[in-house]
C-alpha cells in the first residue's frame, strides 16, 4: 500500500527504528530521536544498497518519489545512483572553493576599502587574465606551473608589469584562502624570477625652472576646457596625485580654512592628507566655484557631471601645448620636489610630508596628517609666490632652509 503524506505527517517515533514503505522500494525510516528519513533500496552490480533523499518535511513525499524515479532511471542506464550523488557533491564542494569564487568573496570583503578605479582595475585583471583558465579549478589543486601558464600569455601580449600586478593579486586571493581554511600555501611563493623583470619607466617631468616656466606661461594662456585649466593649475599649486586632483569633491574643501582635506580611501598610502591652499590656489577654485560648486566634484566630466573628470583630460591639454613626452600630471609631483628642495631650499621631511609619502619621527612611528601643518602652509604658500613670480619673469633667490 502506498505511503500518503497524511501518514507521513503523524508519524511518531518509536523505541526502535522503523520504515513506512511506498512504492519502489521507496520508505520513510522514522528513528527513535524523531527525524523522519527519506530512503531507497536497490540493487546494483548484484550488491545491495541504500540512497538518502533527505528528511520529511523538507523532502516531500512527492519529491522523494521524484529523486526514487531519477534513481531507478540512473540503474536503467548502468549508473549506480548513490556513486553519481556522490560525485555531484564533490563536484559541489569543489565549485565552492574554486578560485574564482574565493577570489569574488576575497574582492567583495576588500571592496569597501579600495578606491572606485583600484577596484575596477583588480576585477579587470582577475576577469581577463585568470578567470578563463583557473576560475573553475580547486583553489586547493592550483599549482605554481598552472598560475605560471597563465602569467606567460599575460606577458606574451607584451605587458610585463601587469603580468607582474596580476600575480601580485593571485597571491592575495592566495593568502586569504589559507587564512580561511581552504588553501595550505600560496604557490605563486613559487615564482620569484619567473617572470621577465619590469623596465621601471619615470614619469616624464620638468626640474629645470626656466622650462618651468614656459609651461607656467602655455598653462595660463590655454585655450581649452576652462574646468581643464584650472585643474592643470591647481595640479601645478598642489601637486597632489592626478588621481587626487581629479576626484577633489567640494565637500573636501574649507575655503575659509584654506585647506583640503583629502579622505584616507582616496590616498595611496591610506592615510588623510591635508593640502593647504595658497591664495593662488583659492582664487582658482572663486574663480571654479560659480561653475561647478553645486556639483560633487570640483572637477566634472566634460560627459557627465556625475563623474569626475577623465584622466586623461589633463595629460591631452598638456600635449595640446606642445609638451607630449615632456611632462604629464603627475610630473608636478617631481617638479615641486626638485625645486623645494634644491632651489627654495625648504625641508625634505616637510616637502615629503607634503607630497603624503611615508615620514616616520625618530622611534619610526608615521606622524599623522596634521604634523608641521604651519610650516607646510607657509612652504606651499611659498611655492605659489615663487610659480607667481617666474610667471612674472623676477628672479626668487633661495631662501634659508626652515630650522
Amino acid at each position: 500500500m502506498a505511503l500518503s503524506d497524511a501518514k507521513a505527517r503523524n508519524a511518531k517515533p518509536k523505541q526502535k527504528a522503523y520504515k513506512l514503505s511506498d512504492a519502489n522500494s521507496l520508505y520513510l525510516l522514522v528513528v527513535p530521536a524523531g527525524g523522519r528519513y527519506w530512503r531507497f533500496d536497490y540493487r546494483y552490480d548484484g550488491k545491495r544498497k541504500t540512497l538518502a533523499l533527505g528528511t520529511y518535511p523538507e523532502v516531500s513525499l512527492l519529491q522523494a518519489r521524484g529523486k526514487t524515479l531519477e534513481a531507478r532511471q540512473a540503474i536503467a542506464q548502468d549508473i549506480d545512483p548513490g556513486q553519481q550523488k556522490k560525485a555531484q557533491k564533490q563536484s559541489q564542494a569543489a565549485t565552492k572553493n574554486s578560485f574564482e569564487v574565493i577570489a569574488r568573496e576575497w574582492y567583495d570583503k576588500f571592496l569597501p576599502t579600495w578606491t572606485t578605479g583600484h577596484s575596477k582595475t583588480i576585477i579587470s585583471r582577475l576577469e581577463s587574465n585568470v578567470f578563463p583558465w583557473l576560475g573553475e579549478k580547486p583553489i586547493d589543486e592550483i599549482t605554481a606551473q598552472d598560475v605560471l601558464r597563465v602569467l606567460r600569455l599575460v606577458e606574451s601580449r607584451g605587458a610585463i608589469e601587469s603580468a607582474h600586478r596580476t600575480k601580485t593579486v593571485c597571491g592575495q586571493v592566495f593568502r586569504y584562502a589559507i587564512a580561511t581554511g581552504r588553501e595550505d600555501r600560496d604557490p605563486t611563493a613559487d615564482l620569484r624570477g619567473a617572470l621577465a623583470p619590469v623596465q621601471t619607466k619615470h614619469m616624464p617631468a620638468i626640474t629645470d625652472p626656466e622650462q618651468f616656466k614656459g609651461l607656467l606661461k602655455a598653462i595660463d594662456t590655454y585655450k581649452g576646457s576652462f574646468i581643464v585649466k584650472c585643474a592643470i593649475q591647481l595640479q601645478a599649486l598642489t601637486f597632489v596625485r592626478p588621481g587626487e586632483l581629479r576626484h577633489a569633491e567640494w565637500s573636501e574643501i574649507d575655503l575659509k580654512k584654506a585647506q583640503w582635506s583629502i579622505p584616507a580611501e582616496r590616498m595611496k598610502l591610506k592615510e588623510p592628507h591635508i593640502v593647504p591652499l595658497s591664495v593662488q590656489a583659492i582664487n582658482i577654485l572663486n574663480d571654479l566655484e560659480p561653475l561647478t560648486g553645486s556639483e560633487r566634484f570640483v572637477f566634472p566630466g566634460g560627459r557627465s557631471t556625475s563623474r569626475p573628470l577623465s584622466e586623461n583630460a589633463v595629460l591631452a591639454a598638456l600635449v595640446n601645448m606642445g609638451y607630449k613626452g615632456i611632462m604629464t600630471g603627475h610630473g608636478f609631483r617631481a617638479t615641486a620636489r626638485t625645486i623645494l628642495d634644491e632651489v627654495l631650499q625648504r625641508r625634505v621631511d616637510l616637502i615629503e610630508h607634503q607630497l603624503a609619502h611615508k615620514v616616520r619621527d625618530v622611534n619610526g612611528r608615521a606622524y599623522n596628517r596634521t604634523a608641521h601643518l604651519p610650516a607646510r602652509r607657509e612652504m606651499m604658500q611659498l611655492w605659489a609666490d615663487y610659480i607667481d613670480g617666474l610667471k612674472a619673469n623676477s628672479k626668487i633667490l633661495p631662501l634659508k632652509k626652515i630650522q
